[in-house]
Protein backbone atom coordinates (compact mmCIF):
# COMPACT_ATOMS: atom_id res chain seq x y z
CA UNK A 1 0.00 0.00 0.00
CA UNK A 2 1.30 3.45 -0.92
CA UNK A 3 2.12 6.01 1.75
CA UNK A 4 -0.50 8.73 2.16
CA UNK A 5 -0.53 12.28 3.49
CA UNK A 6 -3.26 11.55 6.07
CA UNK A 7 -2.59 9.24 9.00
CA UNK A 8 -5.37 7.40 10.86
CA UNK A 9 -8.10 8.65 8.50
CA UNK A 10 -11.77 7.83 9.15
CA UNK A 11 -15.08 9.20 7.87
CA UNK A 12 -16.28 11.98 10.17
CA UNK A 13 -19.49 13.27 8.57
CA UNK A 14 -21.31 14.06 5.35
CA UNK A 15 -22.96 17.46 5.00
CA UNK A 16 -25.93 18.45 2.93
CA UNK A 17 -27.24 21.95 2.44
CA UNK A 18 -30.90 22.77 2.11
CA UNK A 19 -33.29 25.70 2.14
CA UNK A 20 -35.33 23.75 4.74
CA UNK A 21 -33.03 21.87 7.11
CA UNK A 22 -35.86 21.02 9.52
CA UNK A 23 -37.74 19.23 6.72
CA UNK A 24 -34.57 17.37 5.76
CA UNK A 25 -33.82 16.41 9.39
CA UNK A 26 -37.36 15.12 9.86
CA UNK A 27 -37.03 13.01 6.70
CA UNK A 28 -33.82 11.31 7.89
CA UNK A 29 -35.24 10.85 11.39
CA UNK A 30 -38.46 9.30 10.08
CA UNK A 31 -36.98 7.15 7.31
CA UNK A 32 -33.68 6.01 8.86
CA UNK A 33 -34.07 6.64 12.60
CA UNK A 34 -31.45 9.40 12.89
CA UNK A 35 -31.41 11.28 16.18
CA UNK A 36 -30.52 14.93 16.71
CA UNK A 37 -27.07 15.63 18.18
CA UNK A 38 -26.01 18.73 20.10
CA UNK A 39 -24.83 21.22 17.49
CA UNK A 40 -22.32 24.06 18.09
CA UNK A 41 -23.38 27.60 17.20
CA UNK A 42 -21.68 28.31 13.88
CA UNK A 43 -23.48 31.61 13.34
CA UNK A 44 -25.81 30.06 10.76
CA UNK A 45 -28.50 27.37 11.00
CA UNK A 46 -27.21 23.81 11.26
CA UNK A 47 -28.76 20.58 12.52
CA UNK A 48 -26.54 17.60 13.30
CA UNK A 49 -28.21 14.18 13.18
CA UNK A 50 -26.66 10.79 13.65
CA UNK A 51 -26.83 7.04 13.78
CA UNK A 52 -24.40 4.99 15.89
CA UNK A 53 -21.84 4.90 13.05
CA UNK A 54 -22.78 7.87 10.88
CA UNK A 55 -23.36 11.62 11.18
CA UNK A 56 -25.07 14.06 8.82
CA UNK A 57 -24.65 17.82 9.13
CA UNK A 58 -27.66 19.59 7.60
CA UNK A 59 -26.72 23.17 6.76
CA UNK A 60 -29.03 26.02 5.74
CA UNK A 61 -28.09 27.17 2.25
CA UNK A 62 -26.17 30.44 2.38
CA UNK A 63 -27.92 33.58 1.08
CA UNK A 64 -24.94 34.24 -1.21
CA UNK A 65 -24.87 30.64 -2.44
CA UNK A 66 -24.27 31.85 -5.98
CA UNK A 67 -20.62 31.35 -5.05
CA UNK A 68 -21.17 27.67 -4.28
CA UNK A 69 -22.91 25.21 -6.60
CA UNK A 70 -25.49 22.76 -5.33
CA UNK A 71 -23.13 20.00 -6.41
CA UNK A 72 -19.94 19.58 -8.42
CA UNK A 73 -21.82 19.04 -11.69
CA UNK A 74 -24.15 22.04 -11.37
CA UNK A 75 -21.40 24.65 -11.42
CA UNK A 76 -21.34 26.91 -14.47
CA UNK A 77 -17.65 27.55 -13.80
CA UNK A 78 -15.11 26.10 -11.39
CA UNK A 79 -15.55 27.15 -7.76
CA UNK A 80 -12.21 28.27 -6.44
CA UNK A 81 -12.98 29.69 -3.00
CA UNK A 82 -13.04 27.00 -0.29
CA UNK A 83 -14.25 29.52 2.32
CA UNK A 84 -17.79 28.74 1.13
CA UNK A 85 -17.49 25.00 1.91
CA UNK A 86 -18.46 25.12 5.62
CA UNK A 87 -21.99 25.91 4.37
CA UNK A 88 -21.95 23.61 1.36
CA UNK A 89 -21.89 19.96 0.36
CA UNK A 90 -18.77 18.22 1.58
CA UNK A 91 -17.44 14.97 3.00
CA UNK A 92 -15.37 15.20 6.18
CA UNK A 93 -12.52 12.86 7.09
CA UNK A 94 -10.85 12.95 10.52
CA UNK A 95 -7.09 12.43 10.66
CA UNK A 96 -4.40 12.13 13.31
CA UNK A 97 -1.71 14.31 11.65
CA UNK A 98 -3.62 17.54 10.95
CA UNK A 99 -0.74 20.05 10.91
CA UNK A 100 1.47 17.86 8.72
CA UNK A 101 -1.47 17.26 6.36
CA UNK A 102 -2.29 20.98 6.00
CA UNK A 103 1.37 21.76 5.28
CA UNK A 104 1.41 19.06 2.58
CA UNK A 105 -1.69 20.60 0.95
CA UNK A 106 0.05 24.00 0.88
CA UNK A 107 3.15 22.43 -0.67
CA UNK A 108 0.95 20.92 -3.39
CA UNK A 109 -0.53 24.38 -4.11
CA UNK A 110 -4.04 23.42 -2.99
CA UNK A 111 -6.07 26.43 -1.83
CA UNK A 112 -7.59 25.87 1.61
CA UNK A 113 -9.79 27.55 4.21
CA UNK A 114 -9.18 26.82 7.89
CA UNK A 115 -11.31 27.28 10.99
CA UNK A 116 -12.15 25.49 14.25
CA UNK A 117 -15.39 23.95 15.52
CA UNK A 118 -16.82 26.53 17.98
CA UNK A 119 -16.35 25.44 21.58
CA UNK A 120 -14.28 22.38 20.68
CA UNK A 121 -10.63 21.61 20.06
CA UNK A 122 -11.30 20.32 16.55
CA UNK A 123 -9.54 22.15 13.72
CA UNK A 124 -10.89 22.06 10.17
CA UNK A 125 -9.44 22.58 6.72
CA UNK A 126 -11.68 22.85 3.65
CA UNK A 127 -10.64 22.40 0.03
CA UNK A 128 -11.81 20.99 -3.32
CA UNK A 129 -10.81 17.80 -5.09
CA UNK A 130 -9.84 18.11 -8.79
CA UNK A 131 -13.48 17.57 -9.86
CA UNK A 132 -14.81 20.34 -7.60
CA UNK A 133 -16.16 18.12 -4.80
CA UNK A 134 -15.96 19.77 -1.39
CA UNK A 135 -13.74 18.15 1.24
CA UNK A 136 -13.17 18.86 4.92
CA UNK A 137 -10.40 17.31 6.96
CA UNK A 138 -10.77 17.58 10.73
CA UNK A 139 -8.26 17.02 13.49
CA UNK A 140 -9.18 14.21 15.83
CA UNK A 141 -10.64 15.51 19.09
CA UNK A 142 -7.90 15.95 21.67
Amino acid sequence: MASSLAKGASLNHISRESLDIRRLANFYKDVFGFEEIETPNFGFNVIWIGLPNMCLHLIERAPDAVNLPEGPYSATSPVKDPSYLPRGHHVCISIANFDEFVQALKEKGIETFQRSVPGRKIRQVFFFDPDGNGLEVASQEE
